[in-house]
């Protein structure tokens, strides 16, 4: 387990926060300069906290209180960063080889982590020759080489274009897939937290605002300033039923309702996983796909809607109803799971939306594919 506690203060807030993060995927969300990379590099040793404690199982890391604060090589911790960083004078067999164990867990072989990421063509090239996506690639591999009991990933995908970072993306499944260790991977992409992520932290301006499970946080509207509006919404469960109804749509079944959208590419995604930012990796044996819906493609109606473009209508009964100061409220649905509507305050009042109202939920298959 990595433990933190540990505060710094920085340029603009002052970071404070406790946070424990078990073995799986942990993704630290929040928007630029929050200070998800500051808790990386104090976990890493490249930033000292101000005071505080960090621990690695049973390895003091820091202690203020201890007088202690092991260097960054010294760590058991691998880092993947932005960029890459590999030595342009060396290979990338080169770079690899460079990884030195230094965690307590055994290292994988050479051999393993070229299989893993598929590098046996690159070894002789050099940093440059790389695409960006090749570049993260050969980053990983040498990062986990060194055995690392914490791996790192500074927002890895963030210099890379569309297709790049469904590359990688497929390739970190894979890692998340046959690893036991603690991965803690940092992104202000949504999209890349729900294909990932065991776990989801969200910071603001240094404060750890809420930690815990992905369908738990992302379906309260409360958090939709550390979530973001156009990101924020709920994600649903399905089994997928049909991948081409003829159509060219797809049809799930979610709780005992029926969604359509557009045709699922599985064969370029990866172990089977649709390549749309809003579809992830399947999150129990139970689930076939994870969908991600924002609150605001979402409508709600007291009938079934008749004769209408929208596909997808979803029988459910208001859970709440979170108002706002402004034009906007918030109304959380169950419809055998849940799902949050971002309507304006003038259709609460007009519909009479209050806990316990039967509604209709009504999606566009369209918004259930198209990208940020």
């Amino acid at each position: 387990m990595l433990k933190i506690d540990a505060r710094k203060k920085l340029a603009e807030f002052e970071w404070r926060g406790r946070l424990e993060i078990r073995p799986g995927l942990t993704a630290l969300f929040g928007q630029s300069g929050a200070g998800k990379t500051s808790l990386v590099n104090m976990v890493a040793g490249l930033l000292t906290p101000d005071e505080g404690e960090i621990a690695i199982g049973g390895t003091c890391v820091f202690s203020s209180r201890k007088d202690v604060n092991l260097s960054p090589e010294r760590r058991p911790v691998g880092v993947v960063f932005q960029d890459g960083r590999l030595f342009p004078h060396l290979s990338v067999g080169g770079n690899l080889r460079y990884g030195r164990p230094r965690g307590s867990r055994s290292a994988p072989t050479l051999e393993e982590v070229i299989e893993l990421l598929e590098l046996e063509a690159l070894l002789g090239r050099r940093p440059m020759s790389l695409s960006g996506g090749e570049q993260q690639r050969v980053a990983i591999g040498r990062a986990l080489l060194t055995a690392p009991d914490v791996l790192l990933l500074d927002e890895p995908l963030s210099g890379l274009d569309g297709e790049r970072r469904g590359e990688v993306l497929g390739f970190l499944e894979r890692l998340k897939r046959d690893s036991d260790r603690i991965i803690v991977y940092v992104t202000h992409r949504m999209e890349e937290v729900v294909r990932l992520a065991d776990r989801l932290v969200l910071i603001d301006r240094g404060e750890v605002r809420s930690s815990g499970g992905l369908q738990d946080l992302l379906g309260r509207p409360e958090l939709q300033a550390v979530i973001g509006q156009r990101t924020a919404g709920a994600l649903l469960r399905c089994r997928i039923e049909q991948i081409d109804d003829g159509d060219g749509l797809s049809r799930l079944s979610c709780s005992g309702h029926t969604i359509l959208l557009p045709r699922l590419d599985l064969k370029s995604g990866s172990e089977g996983v649709p390549p749309a930012p809003r579809a992830g990796r399947p999150r129990s044996q139970d689930a076939d796909i994870v969908l991600q819906v924002r609150a605001g493609d979402v409508s709600l109606s007291l009938e079934p809607p008749r004769r209408s473009s929208v596909l997808n209508v979803m029988e459910g009964t208001v859970e709440r109803v979170v108002q706002e100061d402004g034009a906007l409220a918030d109304v959380v649905v169950n419809v055998g799971q849940t799902l949050w509507a971002r309507v304006t305050r003038r259709s609460v009042r007009e519909l009479g939306l209050s806990p316990g109202v039967a509604v209709y939920a009504t999606i566009k298959a369209a918004s259930l594919y198209s990208a940020d």
